[in-house]
C-alpha cells in the first residue's frame, strides 16, 4: 500500500504540473478510493482518479494525457505486488477486431518516479525520451503582474468617468460605478546557453522552453546563447515538440561552440528589453569571454527585470559549487540559483516561475 500511495502522489504531481487541481486534499482521496476498489483495473484507478483529482471540464483532457504518459497506455495496469508494476502496451488491438495482441514491454511506476529525478546527461535515449515525452505535458502556471488597464467591478476605485456618463443618460446619479486593474501574466525571458558544455542538457532545456512557449505564447521569449544570440520563440510555436526542435535546429548558428556570455547578455540588453520580466538563464556559467563583463551585464539585467533565475544543470548535486569565472561573476546579481538537470528541477522551476 505504501508503494501504492508513492506512485500515486508522483502521478498527483505530474498532473499538477500539467495544470490539473491535483492537491493534497484531492490526492488523499483518491487513496480513500482506491482502498476499497480493485487496484489491478486499470479502469478502476482511471474512474478513480478522473473523479477525484479532476475539479473543471478543462482538467479533463490534461488528465487523459497524464494518465497515459505516466502509466504508460490506456491499457496500463497496476498490480498489486510488492512493486507496483505497469504494463505498456506497444500495440493495440486493430479495429476490425482480429485479435492479435500487441507486444507488452514491462516498465514501472516507480522507475518513473525514479526518472523524474535522474540527470538527464545520463539517461539512455528511451529514458531520455520518456522524461521528453512528460515534459511537453507540463502545463505550469505564469505569475501574474497588475495591467494598466481598467475592468468593471463591484469592488474597487470609483470609476468617475463611467458613473458621470450613466448619470447624463439617465438624469441622476443611480449608483456609482466601480473598476480595477486587470492582470496579465508576467513575461518570461529564457536564454538558454548551446555551447559544447552545455550539449548534454541543451535538448532537454529547449523541450522545457518550448513547454514554456506553448502554455503562454505572448508572454515567453526564448534565444539561444552560445558564440551568438539568436531569437527562437517563433520556431517553439509549433505545436508538435519534435517538429519545433527541427525548427530550432536550423536557427540556430552555433550548436556546441563556444560561450561568450558577458557579449551575448550585452546583446540582447542592447537589441531587447527584460524590463519587468523573469529573466532565466540556463547555463553551466563557462565563460571563454572577460567575466568581468559578465558581471557588469547581469548587473545591468538584474536593475532591468523583475527577478532573475539562472538555471546551472551541476547545481542538481550536493557538492556543487559556483566556481567557474562566470557563475562566481553572476552570482552576486540573481535571486534565485536553481538545478536543471532532471525533470523533477524542470517541474520545480515552473512553479518558481508560477510564483515568482
Amino acid at each position: 500500500m505504501d508503494e501504492l500511495a508513492a506512485t500515486m502522489t508522483g502521478f498527483a504531481r505530474t498532473l499538477r504540473a500539467a495544470g490539473v487541481a491535483a492537491d493534497h486534499e484531492r490526492t488523499q482521496n483518491l487513496l480513500l478510493a482506491l482502498a476499497h476498489l480493485d487496484v489491478a483495473d486499470s479502469r478502476e484507478v482511471y474512474w478513480a482518479g478522473r473523479l477525484t483529482l479532476c475539479a473543471t471540464p478543462d482538467d479533463l483532457p490534461r488528465y487523459d494525457r497524464c494518465f497515459a504518459a505516466y502509466f504508460g497506455g490506456r491499457r496500463a495496469t497496476l498490480a498489486r505486488t510488492a512493486t507496483t508494476s505497469v504494463t505498456r502496451h506497444l500495440a493495440e488491438h486493430h479495429d476490425d477486431g482480429d485479435g492479435d495482441e500487441g507486444t507488452a514491454a514491462p516498465a514501472t511506476a516507480s522507475r518513473i518516479e525514479l526518472l523524474r529525478h535522474r540527470d538527464v546527461a545520463r539517461l539512455t535515449e528511451a529514458e531520455r525520451a520518456e522524461v521528453h515525452r512528460m515534459l511537453a505535458l507540463l502545463r505550469g502556471g505564469r505569475a501574474r503582474r497588475r495591467s494598466r488597464r481598467f475592468e468593471s467591478a463591484h469592488r474597487g476605485g470609483l470609476d468617475r468617468r463611467r458613473t458621470i456618463r450613466d448619470a447624463l443618460r439617465t438624469g441622476e446619479v443611480a449608483g456609482l460605478r466601480r473598476r480595477r486593474h486587470t492582470t496579465r501574466p508576467r513575461k518570461v525571458v529564457l536564454l538558454v546557453d548551446v555551447s559544447g558544455s552545455m550539449a548534454p542538457y541543451a535538448e532537454t532545456l529547449l523541450r522545457f522552453a518550448h513547454a514554456l512557449v506553448r502554455s503562454e505564447p505572448a508572454a515567453t521569449r526564448v534565444y539561444s546563447i552560445g558564440t551568438r544570440l539568436t531569437p527562437i520563440t517563433a520556431e517553439l510555436r509549433h505545436r508538435d515538440p519534435g517538429t519545433a526542435l527541427d525548427e530550432v535546429s536550423k536557427a540556430i548558428p552555433d550548436w556546441s561552440g563556444g560561450t561568450r556570455l558577458g557579449a551575448e547578455l550585452k546583446e540582447f540588453l542592447t537589441r531587447f528589453s527584460a524590463r519587468g520580466a523573469i529573466t532565466v538563464i540556463a547555463s553551466d556559467g563557462w565563460e571563454r569571454g572577460d567575466p568581468e563583463l559578465l558581471g557588469t551585464q547581469m548587473a545591468r539585467l538584474a536593475r532591468q527585470a523583475y527577478r532573475v533565475i539562472w538555471v546551472n544543470p551541476h547545481k542538481g548535486y550536493e557538492d556543487y559549487q559556483p566556481l567557474t569565472g562566470g557563475m562566481r561573476a553572476a552570482l552576486p546579481h540573481l535571486d534565485d540559483l536553481v538545478a536543471g538537470h532532471s525533470l523533477a528541477a524542470f517541474e520545480q522551476l515552473s512553479e518558481r516561475l508560477a510564483h515568482a
